[in-house]
């Protein structure tokens, strides 16, 4: 989601954060880099509230003036977040219409995100359907990514599906490689079918157009759902009339709740589909 660690480098200098936020980050990240949070203080985790949609109430950093169909156009909306959010008030969030949640939990094979089992716990106390996604690393092996997964996200009454994030990471500082085609997708389908066999369900799988098109990830076997993102045009301009279920249409949004700038998605349904939806995928 372009705010992975291996793809954009170091994270924002803390001069440019509130003390207290800064503080935070910091003990964050030490906690990370031993070990993470326990997967069995998630699998204790208080048990979602009940779900109410609310419309949104958003704005953005960045407006679009879109063509076609609109992100407005779209009932049920929601955010994926990870540590560069800080320390999100999901109560505030859920009143302006955050309706779902993706949290990154991971990444590669050694990377936690300190901010995981706190919003993890507290979005499903606030009611906010979340999920966990996993930013894959292409110089790592997919068995060894998904194991790291799926030590660190729970299997949770109430979840939303696992996600792969998987896209070029042309600023990481250690692995630009960018394997064929053919072996990326083999690659996919690997750690996918370790983790679909884990969680019980299929997985959600993101991308963005240039990765989609280098790598023809509609040819993926499987009965994956896809979540694309496209920041300025709607995703059947981008993505050649490719199903999906959730659009990402901006990295610059403003969400009460939320200091900073964050994604935003939309579900592809209307509410009352959103909740038949949920009633199908979540765990």
């Amino acid at each position: 989601m372009i705010r992975a660690e291996q793809q954009t480098g170091p994270r924002p200098p803390m001069t440019h954060l509130p003390r207290r936020a800064a503080l935070a980050l910091l003990a964050g990240s030490l906690a990370a880099a031993c070990g993470g949070a326990p997967r069995e203080r998630l699998s204790q985790a208080t048990a979602p509230a009940p779900l109410e949609l609310r419309p949104p109430r958003f704005g953005d950093a960045k407006p679009v003036a879109w063509t076609g169909r609109p992100p407005s156009a779209y009932p049920v909306h929601g955010i994926d977040v990870s540590r560069y959010q800080l320390d999100i008030d999901w109560v505030a969030a859920r009143d302006a219409g955050v309706s779902f949640a993706f949290l990154k939990a991971t990444e590669g094979g050694d990377r936690v995100d300190p901010y995981f089992e706190r919003n993890w716990r507290e979005a499903r106390r606030a009611g906010v359907p979340v999920g966990a996604y996993h930013f894959y690393y292409h110089c790592r092996e997919p068995e060894e990514q998904a194991r790291w997964f799926i030590r660190h996200v729970p299997r949770a009454a109430g979840a939303l599906p696992p996600v792969l994030d998987i896209e070029w990471t042309p600023f990481s500082p250690t692995c630009t490689i960018r394997p064929p085609a053919a072996e990326v997708r083999a690659k996919a389908q690997r750690y996918l079918g370790i983790v679909e066999r884990h969680y019980g369900q299929a997985a959600i799988l993101y991308s963005a157009p240039d990765f989609w098109t280098d790598n023809e990830m509609w040819r993926l076997p499987g009965n994956h759902e896809f979540w694309l993102r496209s920041v300025t045009r709607h995703p059947s301009e981008r993505y050649g009339g490719q199903h999906w279920t959730f659009w990402q249409y901006t990295g610059t949004g403003l969400v009460p709740g939320i200091a900073t700038q964050t994604d935003i998605n939309v579900f592809a349904g209307s509410a009352a589909e959103f909740r038949a939806w949920l009633a199908r995928r979540t765990a």
